[in-house]
């Protein structure tokens, strides 16, 4: 996995989906999705940042591919399913969220496991 791109592409789409949730939806979503499509936006944009350091280090020899991995992995999980119940998706999607947030929290701390030798 190319961190670097993905990290560039995931960026990009959370300032479209930023943009989107401002101004296309924001007079059709409740608070409570608003909020979910909020909090989607806010967590992709940091672990779009969070990417692009990945790409940066493994360019420096560090190994940050599973990191990578689980930011990636994580934002879709964690974000996805926010995006998808503020569009009016089953509830039941909510029990898929904490999921990404793990594999979010697992990216960091695998990053730091690789980061401590660097």
């Amino acid at each position: 996995m190319n961190a670097l791109l993905v990290g560039a592409i995931s960026g990009g789409l959370a300032v479209v989906f930023g943009a989107f949730g401002a101004h296309a939806l924001a007079d059709r979503l409740t608070p409570e999705q608003s909020q979910w499509w909020d909090t989607g936006v806010r967590y992709q944009a940091w672990h779009a940042l969070a990417l692009l350091a990945v790409g940066l280090l493994a360019r420096q020899g560090v190994p940050t591919r599973s990191s990578g991995l689980a930011f990636a992995l994580g934002t879709l999980a964690f974000s996805g399913t926010l995006y998808a119940m503020a569009l009016g998706g089953p509830r039941w999607l909510g029990a898929i969220t904490p999921l990404g947030g793990l594999l979010l929290i697992a990216g960091w701390a695998m990053l730091a496991w690789s980061a401590r030798g660097a």
